[in-house]
Parts: C-alpha cells; sequence; structure tokens
C-alpha cells in the first residue's frame, strides 16, 4: 500500500539509489518488510544477565551461543574461522554455522561478501550451499525440513545493520538482540514470513546495549553479536520447542564486533 513497505533487494540495479531518475519496477527485486510482534507480559521474560558477555572462548575466536564455545573449536586449536580465512583475504563481517539439533553440520562458513545466499540445493544461489555438507542426522524430522530449505535466505550487510530476506516458500524464525526494546528482559523469536526481509541486526544497537566502561565487552565474544536462525520450525515460549537446539535445521550468524 506504500513505498515504506517494501525494500529493494540487492541483486536490482536501483539497490542504494536514493535519487535515482529511473527506478526498477521489477517486483521480484522487491521484498516486503517484516513487522515485529509485541512483546510477552512481564512474567515470561529472562533476567538481563542472559545479555553479558562470555569468558569460554579465547580473545577473537566466535563463540556458540548454545555451546559455550565449546564446539567452535578446529583440530589444533584453530578457530574454523581462522581456518577458512586465507592471507591476504578481507576481514569477515560474520561467520556461519549450520546445525542439525543440536550438532553442527560442517565448519564455520566466513563471509567477506557484502551478500550471501544461505540455499540448500545447487544452483540455487552462490553462496553457502547447506546441501554439500556432509550430515550423518538420520531424523526424518530432519530430512523433511531439509527439503523446504530450498532458496533459504539472503544475509546483507548494509549501512544501517544486516538484512535477512527469506528467498524460501516457508516461513523462517529469527532472535536477535536487536530486535526488541532495549529496556526488554527477553529475547524474542519473529517469526519471517517467504518474501519478507527483517533488519536482523544493527550494528549501533548492538553497542548501545554494552554496559557502561566494560572492557569485557571489547574483548570476548557476546550473545549480542549473534543471530538465530531457523527453518520451517520455531522456538520459544509460542511453541513446543523451547530451546532452538531442539529444532531440525538452524543457523547460527556470529558477526565480528571489531
Amino acid at each position: 500500500r506504500h513505498c515504506s513497505e517494501v525494500k529493494r533487494l540487492c541483486c536490482c540495479e536501483s539497490y542504494g539509489k536514493a535519487h535515482s531518475e529511473l527506478v526498477c519496477c521489477n517486483p521480484h527485486h522487491l521484498s516486503r518488510l517484516c513487522e515485529l510482534e509485541s512483546p510477552p507480559p512481564p512474567y515470561s521474560r529472562y533476567p538481563m544477565d542472559f545479555l553479558k558477555p562470555t569468558a569460554d572462548c579465547p580473545d577473537s575466536v566466535p563463540s556458540s551461543t548454545e555451546t559455550g564455545g565449546t564446539n567452535c573449536l578446529a583440530p589444533g586449536g584453530l578457530s574454523d574461522s581462522q581456518v577458512l580465512q586465507e592471507p591476504g583475504d578481507r576481514s569477515h563481517w560474520c561467520v556461519v554455522a549450520y546445525w542439525e539439533e543440536k550438532t553442527r553440520v560442517g565448519r564455520l562458513y566466513s563471509v567477506q561478501e557484502p551478500s550471501l545466499d544461505i540455499f540448500y540445493d545447487l544452483p540455487q544461489g552462490n553462496g553457502f550451499c547447506l546441501g554439500q555438507l556432509n550430515s550423518d542426522n538420520k531424523s526424518q524430522l530432519v530430512q523433511k525440513v531439509r527439503s523446504k530449505i530450498g532458496y533459504g535466505i539472503q544475509l546483507t550487510k548494509e549501512v544501517d545493520g544486516v538484512w535477512v530476506y527469506n528467498r524460501s516458500s516457508y516461513p523462517i524464525f529469527i532472535k536477535s538482540a536487536t530486535l526488541d526494546n532495549p529496556d526488554s528482559r527477553t529475547l524474542l523469536v519473529h517469526k519471517v514470513f517467504p518474501g519478507f526481509s527483517i533488519k536482523a541486526f544493527d550494528y549501533e544497537k548492538a553497542y548501545t546495549l554494552q554496559r557502561p566502561n566494560d572492557h569485557e565487552f571489547t574483548q570476548q565474544p557476546w550473545t549480542g553479536f549473534t543471530v538465530q536462525i531457523s527453518f520451517v520450525k520455531g522456538w520459544g515460549q509460542c511453541y513446543t520447542r523451547q530451546f532452538i537446539s531442539s529444532c531440525p535445521c538452524w543457523l547460527e550468524v556470529i558477526f565480528n564486533n571489531r
């Protein structure tokens, strides 16, 4: 109904042009903006200690909010992101981990390009293909959800933050500290329908969530710099699955806070 309800995708030539003489009107180059849900009642909120930094991993090593960092290290003591980072490469702005229930599948995927497609089957994108990862999970539910990932999602780093576009034919679910009110004591799980976009992470807002003069914040991984995304199945207070580690297929996106 209004241009403020849609967002131009990075695949469009008019992307990033605020005052272009010719503006593309291709509907496939636009997505709808996701509206955030209302916060839950106070009795279901978590303490603010949930947002405190963790000290389980060494400096500069991405930390898993589900495992406390114990599964994020490759053999030899190096993190997967450090293994993937070749000399002379640009610094990554995030790393992505793919999980099936409580098991991480494959290694961390280091992201340097401003836009990344995460999908299941080739040739449905140019980026992180989940179908090429070796998985030993025999669960029928995991197999069923895998088959529904399809075109998956698109991560895009922009000036105002990181956006997620749902390219698949099924909903995705997102939890991020910067999606909620700063005074809220919970992290809501937001449902994003196919064809919708959501600003999943806001760098400026993330830094305002730190405690004043907190030296640990700049030295250690922090849950405020992590976004969790599940495919098809949701979790949290509105679902039978209370934790994302019970979801069949999900992603953990860990942002570089340096």
